[in-house]
């Protein structure tokens, strides 16, 4: 379809001048009690204009009065799928929300006002284009009618015929334009204010910060117990003793139900169901992550100073996660290694710290994706702590700081 022929198919095009033609009606209600509409001179019609503009300034101070027009504008001057409250599009710039502060009972106010000129002379010219399209229409089939319009009717009838289809045309792209800036200005009237901009972006940043957490979960749990797991296969096939098979079959067992324990809370984080935070592991339940570290064969080496009982849930908590990663980290990249295991809480910290020889022809890293270190760090840094990891002469070390006053 040609470009010039749009506005004639966009179902917007119509909805916008609904939309218009509705604020007219005020008007025309106050115009039947004062001045009347019989002969109305070009006073009276001045008066039409101005007579409900103080009642629309008080009613646009309601708080509710913004969340109507919010909503009457979304479904009206944006239609389509996307025309939710909800929902993703150009409707977004207008908010629901109730008038929050004089400011937005200001913008609710002028908003009104200057729907009420637009919409009252987009219907005074749909009602002369109307007349004038009857007045043509008549003086075609020969009939003239009584000249109700403002503009002048040509007597040749074939003109008349001619001049029907460029009014409708000339009368549809005008309220198509009209329809354009009245959908801007209520960008700008009815849009939200710095307060609820603000408070969208906070809770966008909250939800992003979830389901970060979320990933980290995941992938600190799950992904420790399938390492543990591997190796634990690895080693028993390679063992060849029976009685080693056995205990790396227990150690894989408990594991992996430890692992779906953690699936599951995971998966009602996600449907949004409440759980005590409370109920997540913390440092004093460290020896699980440790014992099943030694069930795979790895040699690990701990040293505990200061009371960990006295360390804050949620640092504790996290530490406990810092601390399943290292481990993850260690299995994963450098196999059945002596790993060495520092938590100290000293001087209102908590240092953690865990190291383990590079194997030879490692190189200065542990390889992957590093993922699970950036989650390290992240997690610390949430805590106002910090985190080092890397090389550290032939070994690699993961080394976190985290305040505990």
């Amino acid at each position: 379809m040609p470009r010039f022929l749009r506005p004639l198919a966009r179902a917007v095009t119509y909805t916008r001048w609904l939309h218009l033609l509705c604020s007219s009606v005020i008007a025309f209600v106050f115009a039947m009690v004062y001045p009347g509409l019989s002969t109305p001179s070009v006073r009276d019609w001045v008066l039409v204009y101005v007579t409900p503009v103080p009642l629309l300034l008080l009613v646009g101070t309601i708080p509710v009065i913004r969340r109507s027009e919010g909503l009457q504008a979304r479904m009206m001057l944006f239609p389509g799928k996307h025309a939710r409250v909800a929902g993703p599009g150009p409707e977004r710039e207008i908010s629901v929300a109730p008038s929050a502060s004089w400011q937005d009972r200001g913008r609710t106010s002028v908003w009104l006002v200057l729907r009420l000129f637009l919409g009252l002379s987009v219907g005074l010219f749909s009602g002369q284009m109307a007349s004038l399209t009857m007045e043509l229409a008549g003086t075609a089939m020969g009939e003239p009618a009584d000249s109700i319009s403002a503009l002048p009717v040509p007597g040749t009838p074939w003109l008349c015929v001619a001049a029907i289809p460029c009014v409708l045309l000339f009368l549809v792209y005008v309220v198509a334009g009209v329809g354009w800036l009245t959908a801007r200005t209520a960008q700008v009237l009815l849009g939200p204010s710095g307060a609820e901009r603000l408070a969208a972006l906070e809770e966008r940043t909250e939800q992003l910060l979830e389901r970060n957490r979320i990933a980290r979960e995941l992938h600190d749990s799950i992904g420790h117990a399938l390492t543990v797991a591997v190796v634990q296969a690895g080693a028993a096939r390679a063992a060849g003793d029976p009685a080693f098979t056995d205990r790396a079959l227990g150690a894989i067992e408990e594991t992996g139900r430890a692992a779906l324990e953690e699936l599951e809370r995971v998966l009602l984080v996600l449907r949004e169901a409440e759980r005590p935070v409370g109920s997540r592991p913390t440092l004093q339940e460290a020896d699980r992550l440790l014992d099943s570290a030694r069930a795979s064969g790895t040699k690990v080496e701990v040293t505990v100073s200061g009371p960990l009982e006295t360390v804050p849930g949620p640092v504790s908590r996290e530490g406990y996660r810092i601390l399943q990663e290292a481990l993850t980290n260690v299995l994963r990249h450098c196999g059945t290694v002596p790993v060495t295991v520092t938590l100290q809480v000293a001087d209102k910290q908590l240092t953690l710290e865990v190291r383990n020889p590079l194997p030879p022809g490692r190189g200065s890293g542990h390889g992957g994706t590093g993922s699970g270190l950036r989650g390290v760090r992240e997690r610390a840094a949430l805590l106002g702590g910090n985190a080092r990891t890397g090389p550290l002469r032939d070994e690699w070390q993961v080394h976190v700081e985290l305040p505990v006053g």
